[in-house]
């Protein structure tokens, strides 16, 4: 087993506290109604999870990034569609402006975001494009000390509630890969339009959004780092957002055991417990081992990432066996509840619909085979 620092496992009881108190009563019902309070994020915020890596002096809990991951796990397990909020305003929106934002970025935007005031969200995704984010259309032109912004952007977590937005956009078509650039703007920027607002299968206490940019104006003083840096700036921490996905997953897999567990032991058949049949039984062993080895994998690679020892590999080693692992448990804990694991009555029918995006975003299982397959040669056979 991974054995943590006292400041990670501190964090992790914070999280975990946190979320079995403000997140975990309420998420059927948030679930329902399509979102949660806004006002659950600044709470948040006060424990420091909107900020968990980011420096105290920007009002963040400068934390390192496996506690983070844990931070995640713990959200997750209460709710999928809150902790991608919370990633998402994390890394890589708070990561990159503390990273590379001026500090007039850091004072307007930063400590907004680490505080909760402000939602942060990352435009990359467009209508046409999913893994292959160097095909992206968005531009921005520059017009004296402003840049232009036009185009379409898909599937934005806090399209609509978010009040800073990252956009990757072209500046330059002819220069490809290093014509793209990065911008952060408010919301209320007039020309930021939500277009529609998606039905989910999961994730339905946060908002996912086509945004469209019509004519949209941003200073130039509002380019995140250098112009031409804007994919490297998106998918440079690529490893990260796999790694927090991973950890999605084994939280949201944890919950399923957790509800599986307990409905086993409650449960009778043939004048005794179901747990006490070998088939049930022997079902929730393989899913508790499939959970710890998918937790495993997920901090050995966010282990690297603390240590400055690159980790694409395994980053995507973990997001792939997590993410799949996640909807068979999902799925096994549904089986064991039988006839009501198909309710909404039981939380586990809304725990395989949260599990299952896993396997899509921040790169689809089939991306990060083909990741895993050119990375083999790197790989003590």
């Amino acid at each position: 087993m991974t054995l943590l620092s006292e400041e990670q496992q501190a964090i992790r009881a914070t999280a975990r506290s946190f979320a079995e108190r403000e997140i975990a009563p309420h998420v059927a019902e948030w679930d329902r109604d399509g979102g949660a309070p806004r006002d659950l994020y600044r709470r948040m915020a006060t424990v420091g999870l909107m900020g968990v890596m980011v420096a105290p002096e920007w009002g963040g809990a400068g934390a390192d990034f496996t506690s983070y991951a844990l931070a995640i796990e713990e959200i997750s397990a209460a709710d999928g569609g809150i902790s991608n909020m919370m990633a998402a305003n994390n890394s890589p929106v708070a990561a990159a402006i503390e990273q590379l934002g001026t500090e007039q970025h850091k004072r307007e935007y930063l400590t907004k975001l680490t505080s909760g005031e402000w939602l942060g969200s990352i435009h990359l995704t467009e209508p046409h494009t999913g893994s292959d984010a160097a095909a992206i259309t968005t531009r921005a032109v520059k017009d004296g000390d402003e840049y232009v912004i036009t185009g379409q952007k898909a599937f934005i977590t806090a399209g609509s509630t978010s009040d800073v937005a990252m956009i990757i956009a072209v500046t330059d078509p002819s220069l490809g890969k290093r014509g793209i650039s990065a911008f952060i703007t408010p919301t209320d920027n007039p020309g930021y339009h939500v277009i529609s607002k998606e039905a989910k299968l999961g994730h339905r206490t946060n908002d996912t959004c086509q945004v469209a940019f019509e004519n949209m104006r941003v200073p130039a003083s509002d380019v995140l780092g250098e112009i031409g840096r804007g994919l490297s700036i998106a998918l440079g921490n690529l490893s990260l957002g796999r790694i927090g996905v991973a950890a999605q997953a084994v939280g949201g897999a944890r919950a399923a055991l957790k509800a599986a567990h307990a409905y086993a032991k409650e449960r009778h058949t043939f004048a005794k417990a179901i747990i006490e049949h070998q088939a049930v039984a022997f079902k929730l062993a393989d899913m508790a081992t499939e959970i710890e080895a998918g937790r495993q994998l997920y901090l050995h690679a966010a282990a690297l990432r603390d240590a400055g020892i690159e980790c694409a590999r395994e980053a995507s080693m973990a997001k792939l066996f997590a993410s799949e692992m996640a909807e068979r448990v999902a799925s096994a804990a549904i089986q064991i509840h039988g006839g009501y694991g198909f309710l909404n009555d039981y939380p586990v029918e809304k725990i395989y619909r949260d599990v299952r995006v896993y396997q899509i975003y921040e790169g689809t299982s089939e991306v990060q085979k083909i990741m895993i397959s050119r990375l083999l040669d790197g790989l003590d056979l």
